[in-house]
């Protein structure tokens, strides 16, 4: 999808969460991104404060999963079901 879309659905998301007065919305709907983000963060962190040394293999956690022996498609796939279950979990609690 690239930065461009991403960057526009997330834009969507956190504009309906606002306008719905609903902000744990975006941290429901969205937890693999801030998964993703929080992995980065901690490991750049990490990697400063302690001279070189990694908790993950590589970041964002995707890659360190692929890495692990995962392929792109078991990523994906697993990633996906977890947005998905998250999602109807957002909607459930909006019902």
């Amino acid at each position: 999808m690239g930065d461009t879309g991403s960057l526009a659905l997330g834009g969507f998301v956190a504009g309906s969460a606002y306008m719905m007065r609903m902000p744990l919305f975006i941290v429901i709907v969205g937890l693999i991104y801030l998964v993703e983000v929080l992995s980065v963060i901690i490991q750049v962190t990490y990697f400063k404060k302690t001279g070189g040394k990694r908790i993950f293999k590589m970041a964002p956690i995707h890659h360190h999963f692929e890495l692990c022996g995962w392929s792109e498609t078991r990523v994906v796939t697993v990633f996906t079901v977890i947005t998905a279950f998250l999602c109807l979990l957002g909607l459930v609690g909006i019902g």
